[in-house]
């Protein structure tokens, strides 16, 4: 990929990253992030930077700059050429669903009416991926990735959650197999329709999290973040997801504390070739606004980190900060660290390219 420095694509990415964190802050999740901050232990996942007693040093300065994505005719972050399968193994083993249609189809009032069409526009399609340091053997947590679209937002969202696969090799979805018919809305809810569903039976907790991958897909290609989100098959209600999620009624959208990561990069995208000044972006929801990072070159083993600090502590909020890499393939990973024992807590990687 060449340097997108001057592409006014940039600018389109800029903003539409700015007006989502603006939109995704919850409530002050100071009690409940520090809590999990002191519950969490190590994890054995990616271990070549996870290290206990890891310390955070020097300073950083949030830049603003530049960001660089890959993309197609469209998307920005998925697409034919993306690498890597979904990771599965969230999933227990596929076993036959309860039914889930009834004989009567919906009211006329609920099927609502389409969406407007947009053209060239950026929305974002959220995915599952598994938290660093958790209590649990597996929590799944939602990360977003950016996909640019024509046509109907949240239907073609929809359509690249169920039919793509992410760039980052660390992210899933569990929609694998689903086939989108529909999105249409009216004054209460917003109705999206499947020409078939997932038939696979989910642990409770990552089919919670797995409803949310579509609420907040949804809600966000729409820009709409308050009307709940029914589910139905070729114009039927539906019982149930993933054999755990009660759809008989229309989905809300949960705190973002309870199913986002508390950490992602926005930029630079996975596996992308960039000039050896790199601008990396993302979201944390950081204790004490304190975000440390490290990057590696897999080729040569140099290593360069640092921390941090987010416009706002203990709730979503940007971070931004700019490195210069030597020449080839380098791992940047974004991670949070446990206040009582320095174990890292929360973290989301990508592989580069330095040119």
């Amino acid at each position: 990929m060449n340097d997108k420095s001057h592409d006014p694509f940039d600018e389109l990415i800029r903003r539409a990253l700015h007006e989502e964190a603006d939109r995704i802050e919850p409530a002050d999740a100071l009690l409940e992030i520090r809590t999990r901050a002191h519950a969490q232990r190590p994890s054995t996942h990616r271990p070549w930077f996870l290290t206990a007693g890891v310390a955070a040093i020097g300073t950083a300065a949030a830049i603003g700059a530049f960001t660089v994505f890959t993309h197609t005719d469209t998307t920005a972050n998925d697409g034919e050429s993306v690498a890597g399968q979904p990771t599965t193994s969230a999933a227990l083993p596929e076993s036959p669903a309860p039914s889930i249609l009834t004989a009567s189809p919906l009211p006329a009032k609920t099927r609502g009416v389409p969406e407007a069409s947009v053209h060239d526009t950026l929305v974002p399609v959220y995915w599952l991926g598994t938290q660093v340091g958790a209590q649990k053997k597996t929590s799944t947590r939602l990360y977003r990735t950016w996909s640019k679209v024509s046509g109907h937002p949240a239907e073609q969202a929809v359509r690249i959650m169920t039919t793509k696969n992410p760039a980052d090799p660390d992210y899933y979805s569990v929609w694998r197999g689903a086939a989108v018919n529909t999105v249409t809305r009216d004054d209460d809810e917003v109705t999206v329709d499947f020409k078939q569903l997932p038939k696979t039976t989910l642990d409770e907790d990552v089919a919670r999290v797995a409803a949310q991958q579509l609420v907040y897909t949804v809600q966000g290609a729409l820009k709409d973040d308050q009307t709940p989100v029914r589910v139905t098959q070729n114009g039927r209600p539906v019982q149930q997801l993933f054999g755990r999620i009660d759809a008989t009624q229309p989905l809300d959208r949960a705190q973002a504390a309870d199913v986002q990561a508390l950490v992602w990069i926005d930029s630079p995208v996975q596996d992308a070739a960039l000039a050896p000044k790199v601008t990396v972006q993302g979201i944390a929801a950081a204790y004490e606004a304190t975000v440390n990072y490290q990057a590696t070159n897999l080729k040569t083993r140099e290593v360069k980190k640092s921390y941090i600090s987010t416009k706002q502590g203990q709730t979503f909020s940007a971070y931004a900060f700019q490195l210069t890499l030597s020449p080839g393939p380098w791992q940047i990973s974004v991670y949070l660290v446990s206040p009582s024992d320095g174990s890292v807590t929360d973290t989301d990687t990508k592989a580069i390219l330095v040119k």
